[in-house]
């Protein structure tokens, strides 16, 4: 069984829900706390021992490909002054040479897309996707190293699943659920946006997936799914039955990152896990509730 090497980052997207912020600033360097969307992302991989990160970009997404290089006026002026401590900050936005990947999605056709646009990247291996705007969050043990886990003890296919409510099961993949051993379930089947009423269970899929290569041909069909796109979990859901397939239930923090109210949540439990600033924060909270 070949290990997961590598992860794709699918970053094209205009982030219209934060808009007029993204029209000039990319979704995934807007920040939660001090650092960037991406860069959760990014730690989350190399904790799973990712070792090439790449980068589906789109127009104007400069920012992200900047942000993962070296900063030499910032870092000489730090230098210079001795200010060591916010230096070792900029230690983990740098990504070795090789160890970072560019490429366009030219057309925003879906997450199916995005990941088909990899493809050259990846080659013939397993790979791991992460979106970036679901920061799944459990620092002890991030998600896609719990994944990379059940990966090494299962192989095929693992994604990652939360439980939601039954209203809210039409945005998302679901899952129908086989036999459950702990946290891992296997897969029978996978529906994307099920019509209300229809889905077959409330384990949603939550941006985080561990996929064999065979996937590509799949994509590379250009068959459209839900919203006339071409659909990620469309091509997994003709994989289950032909390569082991699991879910595995995250143990952590969910914040939707790409959602507002979903990104101000994920701002203010965070910054209350951060000491300096932890007391402020809660001081904050209390003159409004």
């Amino acid at each position: 069984m070949k290990p997961v090497r590598k992860a794709i980052f699918p970053v094209a997207g205009f982030g219209t829900r934060f808009l007029p912020a993204t029209k000039a600033v990319p979704k995934e360097m807007l920040p939660v706390v001090d650092r960037p969307l991406i860069q959760y992302a990014v730690d989350e991989a190399r904790a799973a021992g990712i070792e090439q990160m790449i980068f589906v970009t789109g127009r104007n997404k400069y920012a992200i490909e900047d942000y993962f290089d070296s900063a030499y006026e910032i870092e000489s002026d730090l230098a210079a002054k001795n200010k060591t401590s916010v230096l070792d900050k900029l230690e983990s936005t740098r990504l070795s040479p090789g160890k970072a990947a560019f490429v366009r999605q030219q057309q925003m056709l879906g997450l199916g897309h995005a990941v088909a646009c990899a493809r050259d990247l990846v080659g013939d291996e397993p790979f791991a996707v992460l979106l970036p705007d679901e920061l799944l969050w459990n620092p002890a043990a991030p998600c896609l190293k719990q994944m990379a886990d059940t990966y090494a003890r299962k192989g095929g296919n693992v994604v990652a699943v939360l439980e939601v409510a039954e209203d809210q099961t039409h945005k998302y993949g679901i899952v129908d659920p086989g036999a459950t051993e702990g946290a891992v379930t296997e897969v029978r089947k996978m529906v994307e946006k099920p019509a209300a009423g229809t889905a077959p269970s409330r384990l949603a899929i939550v941006g985080r997936y561990i996929l064999q290569p065979e996937i590509f041909a799949l994509l590379e069909k250009g068959e459209r799914g839900a919203g006339g796109e071409i659909q990620l979990t469309d091509a997994m859901a003709k994989l289950v039955g032909t390569q082991p397939f699991h879910a595995l239930t995250f143990d952590g923090e969910r914040h939707d990152c790409g959602d507002n109210a979903g990104f101000i949540q994920a701002n203010i439990a965070l910054a209350l896990e951060r000491p300096e600033i932890a007391d402020s924060v809660k001081a904050f909270i209390r003159t409004l509730v």
